[in-house]
């Protein structure tokens, strides 16, 4: 049974090191937090998970890592700078601000006042100076997504891999939005991480890879510990789509604060790529594509039966890192009640997600051959490439056990007198059953292997 609250899991994160409030110890800085020791391992398990998915098990996608301040010019023709804006009105009682399209009624959340003032558009985007003078020529962004360096980059890509459509290419990283309210926890920050892919394919294949993606993009989120019955599909209303959007289906999660989107698979037809490229009359591209005349690239390939050049359309699926680890997190979380009467709390992850793949514990803290024993255990099993594995040495069994429930490690190895003194075995816990196990040490790495597998 998931979390039954947010508080649960916002209790869970710091108590055992997944997340913080950033710069806590001078009172935080809203929407914006920090990943402790086993968050940082959640995150990246995550993230090594999707981009495996993404660029190790295709053959029709490469990777991307761009930078994060952003040319004032590729963020205008895109269309940010005009359209990514929010509705902000300030409530002239409390000075407190949210956003219009978040108020149920019109009166301040905080205070309860109707006095607020007319909704008027407030942009997103986060801006700095590039240089030492800060002068408004040299004025940058912050990214607000990874999606727009993929665009830039295509013909880069293109020239240097020889690829055919389809194909794409995928990126993670760093965006930043300056969210007028954030709110549950990371659900919705100042400063996130994204997983996106661009796919680019010939138009006309678009509303077929659409749906192709969208069942992909489910059944990855199936394969991360997410319960069919969590997810929704959410055909976005077309008077609700992005500016650049023919169809977008998200992907809506049970959060503990309600359904929300998890991921959103966007066909986001040639806009960008026609957004940035000036041969647009030649390419016989629409009038409503922002006309730039200060790039002069061809974002475009060429039919090579026809020999005419067209610009290629794009499916996006767009997932929050954040959003994502809050999400099996959450998933993750269980309470149970065992036969003695105690509670024990369980994070269930699958074993790819776990932030620890193995606790090693030696029974006595104090005992010299049990610690070279574990130690020698300890450092077999991190050859192995598996993950983290981690040498526990705190003495309390029965508490270490519970520890390593409680953030979800799959297996627990106990390093006892039995190892060194008979038959140089050691007792396996498994995290789900509870089950104990005595595995030959000679054994341990395959049987290991074969659990986490």
């Amino acid at each position: 049974m998931p979390a039954q609250s947010m508080d649960e899991l916002v209790a869970l994160c710091k108590r055992r090191g997944f997340i913080f409030q950033s710069s806590e110890i001078y009172g935080g800085l809203q929407g914006v937090y920090d990943y402790g020791p086993l968050g940082v391992e959640l995150k990246n398990n995550l993230k090594a998970a999707w981009w495996r998915a993404m660029v190790y098990e295709r053959d029709d996608v490469e990777g991307l890592d761009a930078a994060i301040l952003t040319n004032t010019k590729v963020l205008h023709y895109s269309g940010h700078e005009a359209t990514f804006t929010d509705p902000l009105v300030d409530c002239r009682s409390c000075k407190s601000r949210w956003r219009a399209d978040h108020l149920t009624e019109p009166k301040c959340p905080s205070c309860g006042s109707t006095d607020l003032t007319d909704p008027r558009p407030f942009n997103l985007m986060f801006k700095t100076a590039v240089g030492p003078v800060d002068d408004g020529a040299s004025k940058a962004y912050l990214r607000p997504e990874t999606a727009q360096a993929i665009f830039v980059n295509f013909k880069h890509v293109l020239d240097a891999t020889s690829r055919k459509l389809p194909f794409g290419i995928a990126q993670i990283g760093k965006a930043f939005r300056n969210e007028i309210t954030p709110r549950n926890f990371i659900f919705r920050v100042r400063e996130f991480e994204q997983m996106e892919l661009e796919f680019f394919v010939q138009p006309g294949t678009d509303e077929e890879w659409h749906q192709r993606w969208v069942e992909s993009r489910v059944a990855w989120w199936h394969a991360q510990g997410i319960r069919p019955e969590a997810l929704e599909l959410l055909h976005v209303p077309a008077d609700e789509l992005a500016h650049y959007s023919k169809a977008t289906v998200d992907l809506m999660y049970r959060f503990p604060h309600g359904l929300e989107e998890l991921e959103g698979i966007a066909n986001r037809t040639d806009f960008d790529l026609g957004s940035h490229s000036r041969q647009q009359q030649e390419l016989g591209l629409s009038a409503e594509v922002i006309d730039n005349r200060e790039s002069n690239t061809r974002l475009a390939v060429q039919d090579l039966d026809t020999k005419s050049w067209f610009v290629p359309y794009v499916i996006e699926p767009s997932a929050g890192v954040d959003r994502g680890v809050l999400a099996v997190l959450n998933e993750a979380y269980r309470k149970e009640t065992l036969d003695n009467g105690s509670e024990r709390t369980v994070l269930g992850l699958k074993p790819h997600l776990a932030p620890i793949k193995v606790a090693v514990m030696p029974l006595k803290r104090n005992h010299e051959g049990i610690m070279a024993k574990a130690k020698a255990i300890k450092q077999a099993l991190q050859a192995l490439g598996l993950g983290r594995i981690l040498f526990e040495e705190t003495g309390n069994i029965g508490k270490g056990y519970r520890r390593h429930d409680e953030v979800g490690t799959p297996l627990c190895v106990t390093v006892d007198f039995q190892t060194i003194e008979d038959d140089d075995t050691v007792t396996v816990r498994d995290r789900d059953s509870m089950a104990q196990e005595r595995v030959a040490v000679t054994d341990l790495a395959s049987y290991v292997s074969e659990k986490l597998r």
